[in-house]
């Protein structure tokens, strides 16, 4: 029953968490399951205060329920009370040492404070136990960048990348993290298949950092010459609000360009270039991904 409120709790399905509170409240409303589902629904409600008191009364019934542990956490971060948020997690652990929830909640809590060398070990444990969770490895590699250990960073994002990227973040601060680095080759090959990525999921309009990879790798391919690949970019940032302007200035310094390359030069003695921009980055065909 905690399995399956949980599930309806991340699914956001509000009127049947409901339904499945009021029926459990009918059956037996002193039942640990029926004051975590009733916690659930609060929290969804963002009725944090309530969703606390009920996980509270769950564990009276039961200290060693590690659910009611976990998800208390949650809700004390919620309401930024960062102190109790520990010691419920910290209560789950000592029920459940492998209980990965309570590990990446105490690392969020610590991030919070903004103490990233704690962040690192709970992240760290939590990984350990979720080796192949996108999540852990991802918060791994944000602990890594801001203590300056860029090149474990990579390794996270990438790891996170290649394990099957839930939340569709590895490669897009993989990419932001070469951007500042000025590795601009190995940026533009990560916004390309972040890009290549979110569109062949469907969700280009819906996510907010696709604009921010077309606007560079429109002027990653104008700097490289390689003024169609810009100009498919700056046309693809004109469909997004916070690029739309960039996207036009792009588009009209691609047009100056070809206009002065198209002009026959009036020096007849003027020594023919054999300068070949070199494609660093294969184009991005970003067609073949329209919806």
């Amino acid at each position: 029953m905690d399995t399956f409120s949980n599930l309806l709790y991340v699914k956001s399905m509000k009127p049947e968490l409901s339904y499945l509170a009021h029926n459990l409240v009918e059956i037996d409303k002193y039942r640990v399951e029926t004051c975590c589902v009733i916690g659930n629904y609060y929290s969804l409600r963002s009725q944090h205060e309530k969703a606390a008191l009920y996980f509270q009364r769950a564990l009276k019934l039961n200290p060693r329920c590690l659910g009611a542990w976990t998800l208390m956490g949650h809700e004390y971060m919620e309401m930024k009370n960062t102190s109790a948020a520990i010691q419920a997690y910290r209560h789950a652990i000592e029920v459940n040492k492998r209980d990965y929830r309570a590990w990446y909640g105490l690392g969020q809590t610590y991030e919070i404070l903004k103490m990233p060398f704690y962040c690192l070990y709970y992240y760290r444990k939590a990984h350990q136990l979720r080796p192949n969770d996108s999540r852990m490895l991802v918060a791994l590699g944000e602990s890594y960048e801001k203590l300056s250990q860029q090149v474990e960073a990579k390794k996270c994002y990438w790891r996170a990348y290649s394990v099957g990227d839930v939340e569709k973040m590895a490669l897009l601060k993989l990419a932001k993290l070469h951007e500042q680095l000025n590795e601009s080759d190995d940026a533009a090959q990560c916004y390309m298949l972040y890009i290549q990525d979110i569109f062949s999921c469907g969700e280009q309009l819906e996510h907010a950092e696709v604009s921010t990879a077309l606007r560079y790798l429109g002027q990653y391919y104008f700097k490289n010459k390689l003024y169609e690949e810009a100009s498919l970019c700056a046309q693809r940032c004109c469909d997004y609000n916070d690029a739309r302007e960039e996207g036009k200035a792009l588009l009209r310094q691609i047009s100056q360009v070809r206009d002065q390359i198209e002009t026959p030069s009036t020096d007849l003695f003027a020594p023919l270039s054999n300068n070949t921009p070199a494609r660093r980055v294969s184009p991005l065909n970003l067609i073949s991904f329209t919806p």
